[in-house]
Formats: structure tokens, sequence, C-alpha cells
């Protein structure tokens, strides 16, 4: 190819300027105007790079220029002699065999058979689709029929509610119907009664007035008037006998055709003194006015009964006007009520936009209280909860940040829980304290750190002129000590810190309650992890450092190694250039001790300590313990205000009065300053290490702000940090057979006890596990005995003894119950422990290989082997496995092992052997048979 330009190019290739450039520029070749020149190689570049980019390989055209399959023919052609029949002459016959053969490229091969499954694949694909039609036919008609047997089946339960509803009205009907009938039946009867009433009122009025007219009439006559038959009798001589008569009752008649009332006539009977047949007296005449009429006349005023109004004939007077009156209110409130409902819409309407609330969040938030003040429910918050990694319930306590993000989450602003309780006076109370009192110089704190057996104690105890190293145990402090020693440079306060590699925490807390640490380096031994530990926890703490290089009065002692060891941890020594006091000492002699407290007091000048000395005292505790004639025994460190006998202290969660303050040799003190360690009594509990403790006016404010910190504390504690899909993916991924092995542990102080707790927490793996059941400070107790019998738990007591009632306890139940004084003696027991509980591993050792050369038939073993034995050694009771090509195809036990003719018991590397595996016959030659062994180890931590 001649060189051409970018536009001539594109013209051969008839395609644009703009999309050849594009494709030159994806194929790795600048090119940005046309008229530039394009080489034959890069010609050749962007042809592979369409060819690649279109699926093909390099060479692939060429190959596929040539021929697909190739034809080949072939003919042949040869004589046959064929014989007409006996005597006569043979016959020749000339036979030509022709040939055909085809050849055909493997690539074209497999392009078919490649063809050939697309086919097959798009062939099954439209089977599955026709199949998957029809069922969705099937499945519509069976939908069709379904749908018309239930509309058919609520059309028949339609058509009989209908029939239930028709009965049920023609029987409301007939009720009603003779209901009715019984009313008016009853209005009839009420009708007659009033009727009756009404004529024997008038009967009564006749009467009386005839009664009046035969009395004047007697009053005028002498002699009484003899009445005839069918006269009227004036009833002057007998008028009980006619009050009797007329005061008889008279029965209703129930008949619209009554004859009209007759007057009364006294028959002869009657006049000699015998009683007559009386005649119920007859409805008097209307007068024009027919029956109903008059009846609703008498109701338009008033007249007649109303003790039956209403049909309501079981109630008097006074109940009908209370029912009256309350349906009088309730028409009322019902059309006050229609009235405001048709006033207007009601008073609730949705707001347009969502509603962003401020949501207190406090140390520990229940979900459902949480959900409460986001106006949300609570399965809201557990889905956000669930989305972000953590399965919780409704009533779970959740952490601080985890609320945070749940509030943001859904869409409101967290902000900080306003503590208005005890603990927020007693902070504003501490704050006045300390801004109203007059700061002055206090004496610096030093804590003494290193490494184990590097000489801190002994250092101490030189300065203090004591001999406290021969008490510890091993000569290893198990404890924080804190002392102050009066020296010519002034009073210091020193902290001895533990240096065993359990007491990190005792440490850190040194540390943090410090202004200088001092850094012990035995010069004989050098750096060790404890003395990186403790430089790290200086740092974090941000306080100065001075290095004491001690037993330098030994021979090995090699400072200048020390110095390179701790400038490979950036601290670097005054005379390298640095800024760390470096001090060569010897705790045994007493050399360079002065020269220690020198550079202590130098740097307590140049920080310029101060203190706030008059006022409540507060502070820090720096270890805590429970004695038996006692009761919880604390070391505190004063660091600001002082401490006096009889002050109200909280001290984490516990308070109580200062029943005495004790400094480090014992002896009873009125007071403590800024910087003084006391031991103080009166505490209602042993508080934690590390915990802070502060003055108080009363008794009362410490209870609440100690109950308000136990509450606080306890809800902290109910977070749960073992629900989050990862830690549950990590506790599915461990074996159902692991072994645990429960632990409690007593100690004589809080800081043991902790050390111990965490030391022997961290022993296990995915075999076997410590459970520390309970850690608490003080001798062993029968709730103690009782509880490790309970979970059947390791007693450990550390630096304490069982007393009498716990005693009895583990020998009826059979505990077992180790006592120690060295917490690293605790963790090596626990370690074989726990190892025990772990079993035995068995393992498969290889111990040699034969190779088969070739194999026997015997009528006894069947294929027999012929091997040379190439590794190790192979023995006739191990197991085997025989391996064809590195594979393993069988695995059993040798049935015959000899050499030559004879039976042994074993073959060694560079020997023939003849093998016979049992049940086995398909050794072949190239065949391995590898012998191992297995074997028993005990597991270990």
């Amino acid at each position: 190819m001649s060189d051409v330009t970018i536009k001539q190019l594109a013209k051969v290739l008839d395609m644009s300027v703009e999309k050849l450039i594009t494709q030159l520029d994806e194929a790795g070749m600048k090119f940005s105007d046309p008229e530039q020149v394009i080489s034959s190689t890069e010609k050749v570049k962007l042809l592979g790079f369409l060819r690649r980019t279109h699926g093909k390989r390099e060479g692939e055209e060429a190959e596929d220029s040539s021929p697909r399959q190739i034809t080949l023919r072939r003919r042949k052609v040869s004589e046959l002699k064929v014989g007409s029949g006996r005597g006569s002459a043979s016959k020749t016959v000339n036979v030509e065999v022709r040939g055909k053969r085809t050849y055909v490229k493997r690539s074209a091969m497999a392009e078919d058979a490649e063809g050939e499954a697309e086919r097959d694949e798009a062939q099954a694909k439209l089977d599955a689709a026709e199949e998957a039609r029809m069922h969705e036919e099937a499945q519509a008609a069976e939908d069709a029929q379904r749908r018309e047997e239930e509309a058919q089946r609520q059309a028949e339960e339609a058509e009989a509610a209908a029939k239930a509803e028709a009965e049920a009205a023609a029987k409301a009907e007939a009720e009603a119907k003779a209901r009715a009938e019984a009313e008016a039946e009853e209005e009839r009867q009420r009708q007659a009664a009033e009727e009756i009433a009404k004529a024997e009122a008038t009967e009564k009025s006749e009467k009386v007035h005839r009664t009046e007219k035969a009395d004047k009439a007697d009053k005028k006559a002498d002699k009484p008037v003899k009445a005839d038959k069918g006269e009227v009798q004036t009833d002057a001589a007998e008028p009980s006998r006619k009050r009797d008569a007329w005061s008889m009752p008279v029965m209703p008649r129930l008949h619209e055709d009554r004859p009209p009332r007759r007057e009364r006539v006294v028959s002869e009977e009657e006049a000699r003194g015998k009683p007559a047949k009386t005649a119920a007296p007859a409805k008097p005449a209307a007068k024009g006015k027919t029956e109903r009429e008059e009846r609703e006349e008498n109701a338009r005023k008033g007249k007649g009964s109303k003790r039956f109004a209403g049909g309501e004939l079981h109630l008097s007077e006074a109940d009908r006007a209370r029912r009256s009156s309350s349906r009088s209110r309730r028409g009322r409130r019902q059309e006050s009520r229609g009235a405001s409902s048709s006033s207007g819409p009601h008073g609730f309407s949705r707001p347009t936009a969502p509603v962003v609330r401020d949501v207190p969040v406090g140390e520990a938030n229940v979900v459902s209280e949480l959900a409460q003040k986001m106006a949300v429910k609570g399965a809201e918050v557990v889905k956000a909860l669930f989305k972000m990694g953590m399965m919780a319930t409704i009533n779970q306590v959740i952490d601080h940040d985890t609320a945070t993000l749940v509030v943001e989450e859904l869409g409101h602003n967290p902000v900080p829980e306003d503590d208005k309780g005890a603990e927020a006076t007693l902070l504003e109370q501490a704050a006045s304290y300390e801004e109203e009192g007059e700061k002055v110089g206090r004496p610096p704190v030093v804590t003494i750190m290193g490494h184990v057996d590097h000489g801190k104690t002994s250092l101490l105890d030189y300065i203090r002129r004591t001999k406290v190293a021969t008490g510890e145990a091993g000569g290893i402090t198990q404890h924080i000590g804190a002392y102050h020693v009066t020296t010519p440079k002034g009073v210091i306060t020193f902290l001895d810190t533990p240096g065993h590699a359990a007491f990190t925490a005792m440490r850190a807390r040194g540390a943090q309650s410090t202004d200088i640490v001092v850094l012990v380096v035995a010069a004989d031994d050098g750096v060790m992890p404890q003395t990186i530990e403790a430089i790290k926890h200086a740092r974090a703490a941000n306080v100065p450092l001075i290095v004491a290089m001690n037993k330098m009065d030994k021979d090995e002692a090699n400072p200048d190694n020390v110095k390179q060891a701790l400038a490979s941890q950036e601290v670097v020594p005054e005379d390298w250039g640095g800024d760390v006091q470096f001090v060569p000492v010897s705790a045994k002699a007493g050399t360079g001790v002065d020269d220690l407290l020198d550079a202590v007091s130098i740097q307590a000048e140049l920080m310029e300590l101060t203190a706030v000395a008059d006022g409540r005292a507060s502070g820090v505790v720096v270890e805590s313990s429970l004695d038996r004639g006692r009761g919880p025994v604390s070391t505190v460190l004063v660091q600001q205000g002082t401490l006096k006998r009889g002050d109200f202290v909280v001290c984490g969660v516990e308070y109580g009065r200062m029943r005495a303050l004790l400094d480090e040799t014992g002896q009873q003190v009125d007071e403590a300053g800024p910087s003084i360690p006391v031991q103080v009594l009166g505490l209602s509990g042993v508080p934690e290490a590390g915990d802070d403790f502060i003055v108080v006016a009363d008794e009362k404010l410490a209870k609440q702000v100690a109950q308000e910190r136990q509450q606080k504390r306890r809800e902290t504690r109910m977070v749960s940090k073992a629900n989050r899909l990862e830690d549950i993916m990590a506790q599915m991924g461990q074996s159902e057979q692991q072994q645990q092995l429960n632990i409690l542990i007593k100690a004589d102080v809080q800081g043991s006890a902790e050390a111990l707790r965490e030391s022997l927490s961290a022993i296990g793996n995915e075999l076997v596990k410590v459970n520390v059941v309970s850690s608490g400070v003080g001798g062993i107790t029968e709730s103690d005995a009782t509880l490790a019998a309970a979970s059947k738990a390791l007693l450990i007591g550390f630096n304490v003894r069982a007393d009498a009632s716990a005693r009895k306890v583990i020998d009826t139940s059979g505990l077992d119950v180790r006592y120690f004084s060295i917490i690293y003696d605790v963790i090596d027991q626990v370690k074989q422990a726990a190892s025990g509980l772990m079993g035995m591993e068995v393992r498969e050792e290889i111990i040699g290989i034969a190779e088969v050369r070739d194999v026997f038939r015997s009528s006894k073993f069947g294929a027999v082997a012929g091997s040379m034995v190439v590794e190790g050694v192979v023995k006739r009771s191990k197991p085997i496995r025989v391996l064809r090509d590195n594979t393993v195809i069988f695995e059993g036990e040798l049935e015959s092992l000899r050499r030559f003719k004879e039976n042994v018991e074993e073959v060694r590397m560079g020997t023939e052997c003849g093998i016979a595996v049992k049940q086995y016959n398909d050794v072949k030659s190239g065949d391995q048979i590898e012998c191992f062994e297995r074997i028993e180890v005990a597991r270990s931590l």
C-alpha cells in the first residue's frame, strides 16, 4: 500500500473523514487533520483493530479463504476370471471399483457443531415457549371456569339472601299487623274504661243531688214517704243500703250499641228491706258527637288519664317526665351535632409537606420510644435498622450513633438529649466550684511504667525506703500502688503500675491520671513489648516522658542498645538531639536516683502544675477492693479541692459518706489536698477502677446522681452489639460442637479482676471458648459457689479464699477451686484446661509410595502388582491408597506383601515387591500405591 492522506482513504472507503479519524483514535493513533498522511503500517494496524472489534482473530481470514472440505475420487480396475462350467474355458471379467472420500476441516466441523447446538438450543427454547403458551391457555381456561363458577355461586347466594330477606320482611309485616291490632284492642279497652269512669262520676253527682232533695222533703214531712212500685225512691230511710248498692263495681260493656242509661227504680222487695237486682248503667247519650270525636276533643284538652300514653303502661308520672326530658336533651344534641357537621369540613387536614422534627437522642434509646418521638410507626424504624444491617426488635435498645443514623435516614434532625436531672445539677455545681476557686501550685503525679521485672517497684521502693517488691507475689506487682513521697525536691506522688501483658487497662489508667511518665527500661534486657505499649499509652495521654535506664550496675548493661531501640520508637535522647531525658539509675545500689528526682522536678516546674486547693474535692479512683472488716475500700487520687472526712461523695455508680481517710502507711488523716492519694472508707459498694469521684452538698443529691448513673449504665449494657448481620453470619460459620469452659473469678482488687476477665476471655478458637460467668472483688462467698455449681464453672480465687459457708457448698457440689497469686499461672492453667476440652486430632502421614511396574494374575489373590518402592517404606499393617494420574481411585488395605516368594512386613525404598490389594483387582501398570498411617495429636491453643 502507498501512503495516502486521511481524506483520500476516507473517499476510497466511502465513509466520512470524522468517522475515520474516530476509528483511528480508538485504534490508538492520533490524527486531527484530514490532510495528514497515513502509512501502510498504520492502515494494517487499523484493519487489525477493526477485525478484533468485529470478533475475528488474527489470521482468521486466511483460514477462511481455504476450502472447507476436500473430496478425493479413486478408481481401481482389476480382472476376475469366471468359469462357465465343467470343461469349458474360463472367462475374464474386468472389474472397476470407484471410491469417493470427503475430508472436512476441523474448524468447519466445530462451526457446524456450534450451529447445530445453537439450532438445538433455539428449538428447545421454541418448544419451551410453546409449552408455556399452552400452559398459560390452560390456566386461563381454568381461571375463566373458576370465575364462572364463582359468579354462579354468588348469584345463588344473592337469590337465597333475597328470599330470606323477603321472608323476614313478610314476618316483620305480620308482626307489625298483630302489634297494631293489639294496640287497637288496648285503645278500645282504655276508651271503655274512661267512659265507665265518666258515667260513674255523673251518677255520683246525680245521687248527691237526689239525696239533698230527699233530705229537704223529710224535713217538711213528719212521716216517711212510702214508695210505690214504679216510683223513684229518695232514699232517706236507708242511706247505707243505697250506698252499698251504688258502690258495687260496674263491668264495662265492650259493645258499640249500648242502650241508654236508665234511672234506678226501687222495687217492692228492696222497699221491704231485701236487696234488689240492679242493672249496669248504660252509656249516656252522645248529644250530637260521635265517640271518636269526643276522644279527640279530650286529647286536645288534656283530659283523661295520661298514665297509659304512648303505650308505656308500666311507667309512673315521674318516670315519663324524666324520659321526656332526656329525649328533648338528646334531640338538642343531635340538632347541634348536625349543625356543626353541616357547617364545614372536619378539623384535621393532611399536611402538604413532610414534617421535619428535632428528635432528642440519648446514649441509649428504645426503638419504640424513638419512633414515638418521630411520630412514625415502630415498624418503620425497625425497617430502617434492617436496611442498615442491624436486626432489632421494637423493644430493643440501640446506642447513640445508631439512633442518630436512623433519625437522619427517616428525614428528621437528631439533637442531643437535654438532661435536666441530678447529673446536670452536679456538673453545674462542679463547674462553679472550679471557676470560683483560686488555683495554687500542686505536687506532680508521676507514673512508673515499663516491662515486667525491669525494676519499677524496686526503684520506687528505694525512693520510699520501704520493702514493697518483696511483699508482692513472685516479685510482680499485681495492681496499682499510689504513694506520695516527701523528697528534698518537694512532694511527689508516685503511681506504680504492673508490667505484665494482662494489665494493659491498668497502665492506660495510670497514664491518664498522671502528669509525668517515668519509663523504666532494664539496661541488660533492652526494649520489650510492654515497654513499647507504655510509650503508646504516654503518647495517647499527651504527657512528657522520662526514661530511667535501670540495672546499670550489672556487667551486661548496654545503655547504647537501649537508646538505639527507643530511638526507633521515636523516643530520642537529649544528647542525640531529642527532647527526652535519659537517666541511668540502679534501684539496687541507689545510684542515679537523685538525678531522676531532679529530672522530675525540672519537668514539673516547666509544666507549671496548678489546682484549686479550697472547695469541694474531685478526682479519680486508682484502685478498689472489698475488705471483710472494713467493707469497700478505694484508693483515690485527689485532683481538685480538698477531700475531708465526713464529706458526701459520688463515685461512679456508688455513693457514701467518708467515714475515714487513710494514707499509704495506714494512718488516718483528716483531709487530702490536690495530687495526694488516700484510701477512703464509707462507700455503698466497690467502684470500678478509673471512675471519677466528686464531693456533693448532701446525701440526697449523691443518691440521686448514683441512681441515674446506674440506670444509664444498665441501659448502655442493654445495647445489643451481637445482632448485626455480619456478626450473625460469623456465628453461623462456627461449629455447633464448640466446647465452652465456664469460669468464675474473684480477686482481691478491681484491677486484677478486670485484667483476669479480659485475658481469660481472649482464650479460645473455633473449637473451644472460655466464658467468664462472673467476676468480682472479695472472698468467695456462698452465692459465688452456688452460681458456679449451677453453671458448672471453674472457681478461680486470685489472692482471696473461700469462707466457711462457701466451702460447704464446694464440698457438697464437688466444685473445682483453684487459688493463685501470679496472673500468668492463671492463664497457663486455663489454657491447659481449654486444650483438654478440644480432644485429639487425627492426622495422616504418608510413609511410603510404590510404583506399579507390571500386573500378574494369581488364583489366590487375583491381581498382584509387581511394584518398586520409590519413596519411604511400605508396611503390610498400614492402610493404602491407589493413585492413577495423581488421583485417588481406591482406598483400602494390603492383602499380601511379598518379596520373591516370602511374606514380609515392610519393604523399603529401592526394593521390588509384590502387592495384593484387598478387594481390588483393577490395578494397572503405572499406578501408584501410597502407604500411610494415622496419628492422634492433642490439640492446643
